[in-house]
């Protein structure tokens, strides 16, 4: 590992494919929450696999916790997409089969030259991507329990969230005099919250940029209705889209005789069975 990479250095903001085929930087990722780092030498190793079943089952307690997960392997895109959805891992992967950030850190795994892996570490990272552990998986030992990355995010939270103890008096009184720079997320913006609470594009779910500063339109089934933020806090199962007006609709030339026309307007279930209907009797018996 390079000399520069230790606890209180900032981790290098690496942009490299993520398992959909999109260019992601670590910095994207991580937003400003703090965030778990593997390095894994990938698919073909089964303690890799074991460490990250593992995760499978801490993600949701670092989702609510308000903690991102990113993995980087030198597997392929296909190998990525393959292990991922093997774990039924719900996290991003990245995939650097070129080795970039094996050859960047210095840390080939000069024991495996058939294979050619990274040395596997696990990185926990507070925002900015400064390092505060790091834990060296060569030995299967070496790598951080469930228990033991609770007990680095407990300590982690403790340092970086002034309003940890709630029960402060001074926090109250802040709080009571209408000041939120100490209280998370209430320091944040409508815009930076929502932008917070957006997971990662689901089929089904279109996220939207949201123009407006006090609400915004919710779809659900087909239906739009205005709402506030608090009514709808990190539910991803709406698609949040801005209003729109309806565009005019396009203009098509004829092939034939240059004319333009507009497209015919859609028909109702019950004007379709009537033209289908007179389409049976024209035709000649």
């Amino acid at each position: 590992m390079r000399p520069d990479i230790h606890e209180g250095a900032r981790f290098p903001d690496y942009e490299l494919t993520d398992h959909t085929g999109k260019r992601r930087r670590l910095s994207e990722l991580q937003g400003d929450d703090p965030m778990i780092l593997i390095l894994s030498r990938g698919h073909y190793c089964p303690k890799d696999r074991r460490q990250l079943r593992n995760l499978v089952e801490f993600y949701p307690e670092l989702k609510v916790g308000y903690t991102k997960l990113v993995t980087i392997s030198t597997d392929n895109l296909l190998q990525t997409n393959e292990l991922r959805d093997g774990l039924g891992a719900q996290w991003p992967f990245l995939s650097d089969p070129k080795r970039k950030v094996q050859k960047n850190l210095d840390i080939a795994e000069f024991t495996d030259p058939d294979n050619d892996p990274m040395i596997p570490h696990t990185f926990v990272l507070e925002p900015g991507l400064k390092i505060f552990r790091m834990y060296d998986g060569y030995w299967y030992w070496g790598r951080p329990s469930n228990e033991d990355l609770r007990r680095d995010l407990r300590e982690l939270f403790q340092k970086i969230r002034p309003d940890w103890d709630i029960s402060d008096p001074e926090l109250r009184a802040a709080w009571e005099r209408g000041d939120r720079q100490r209280f998370f997320p209430y320091t944040k913006s409508l815009r930076e919250r929502i932008l917070l609470a957006r997971q990662p594009p689901r089929a089904g779910v279109e996220w939207a940029q949201m123009g407006g500063v006090n609400r915004f339109t919710v779809r659900r089934s087909g239906e739009r209705s205005r709402t506030h933020w608090p009514l709808i806090s990190r539910i991803p199962i709406a698609a949040i889209t801005p209003p729109s007006e309806p565009s005019e609709p396009s203009v098509v030339m004829s092939e034939k005789s240059g004319d333009s026309h507009r497209p015919a307007e859609p028909q109702s279930e019950e004007q379709d069975r009537n033209t289908q209907s007179e389409r049976v009797r024209e035709q000649p018996e």
